[in-house]
């Protein structure tokens, strides 16, 4: 079988790493020129909690595609969200007619994914794997093997070979499981994400302090509620995910939501930044349209309202304008949120 990955940034290198290294026929390629080079040239470092881990990887620019007679039989999108239809439609030729994509990226890829390349060639993730990417060719990966799972599952639910064959092979990178549910188990994916993710790349902080301060888990649990009711709203059944069974999702909407937020946190450690935090460090666009601003979408579309989310949508544009910096100083501006 031959493999790619698209989009190598800190997840899809960890995962082209882990399966270069488990003997599967790899191609990574990416767009970073600095990155790639740098992959060519000295091998991709992932630096874990467990240690130190050197591959030499098959790696190639974007570019470098249309001189290589290559195709896919099983793709791993990793780009960020507002990256993906664009992707698609460029690697759409290099996947054989039998080929299958898995988009291991937040948010519901799937919707726009699926049109391009077709619903029966698109297997759907949700991915928990927590990784940073600061330096060419230089991977930090928050969570090894052992804390990393993914989900996977057809998008009409059953389960087929072919997911249980994907869900092996990515068994290289981490702990898998096969679900009926995909679309409900990425819904709470999303959730757990809007709870999170740009609290924490407003206040500057790991996301593994959060449980210290009870007014920040008490926001971070408001505005998982709000996706709560989209979510419901529009007919997803959630899932459980990062591995708890179906006793942790019996209590009340606010303890599956702080359980469920807890247990991925306590799977990065307390030392790690999240996605839009990186972005915001790193100066660029933020996926924060495709995580609390698609629950914000999906609440005007089910007429249910979002305000919470909408707020941290307008504090994370602001960071994103360089209006406003990333800093712990812009914890009173949450504060006045749950006032309201």
């Amino acid at each position: 079988m031959k493999i790619a990955v698209l989009g190598t940034g800190a997840i899809g290198s960890s995962i082209g790493a882990d399966l270069t290294a488990a003997g599967y026929d790899v191609m990574l390629i990416d767009q970073w020129p600095a990155h790639v080079e740098a992959m060519k040239t000295r091998g991709l470092v992932v630096t874990m909690p467990t240690g130190r881990e050197e591959t030499r990887v098959r790696v190639v620019h974007l570019c470098e595609m249309k001189m290589l007679e290559s195709s896919f039989d099983l793709l791993f999108l990793a780009a960020k969200s507002y990256d993906t239809p664009w992707m698609v439609e460029f690697i759409k030729p290099y996947l054989k007619p039998t080929g299958v994509l898995v988009s291991v990226q937040n948010s519901l890829n799937d919707e726009w994914i699926a049109p391009v390349i077709g619903y029966e060639r698109d297997i759907g993730c949700v991915i928990e794997l927590s990784a940073e990417l600061y330096e060419p060719g230089q991977v930090k990966r928050n969570t090894d093997r052992e804390r990393t799972w993914y989900a996977l599952g057809e998008l009409h639910g059953r389960v087929t070979p072919r997911v249980q064959e994907i869900a092996h092979i990515l068994g290289a990178a981490g702990k898998t499981g096969v679900t009926q549910n995909i679309w409900g188990a990425k819904w709470t994916k999303l959730t757990v994400n809007s709870m999170s993710q740009a609290v924490a790349g407003v206040l500057g902080m790991f996301e593994g302090e959060i449980p210290d301060h009870p007014k920040l888990l008490d926001l971070c649990i408001r505005l998982g509620k709000e996706a709560l009711q989209v979510g419901a709203a529009l007919g997803y059944c959630m899932e459980p995910i990062f591995g708890l069974g179906p006793e942790a999702f019996l209590g009340t909407p606010d303890e599956v939501l702080e359980t469920s937020l807890k247990t991925l946190l306590s799977h990065i450690g307390r030392r790690s930044r999240n996605s839009t935090l990186q972005d915001h460090l790193k100066g660029r666009k933020s996926e924060i349209d495709f995580l609390n601003g698609l629950v914000v979408k999906k609440g005007r579309e089910a007429g249910i309202p979002t305000p919470l989310n909408e707020a941290m949508v307008g504090l994370t544009r602001q960071i994103e304008q360089k209006s406003l910096r990333p800093d712990p100083a812009n914890l009173p501006l949450l504060e006045r949120l749950l006032e309201r």
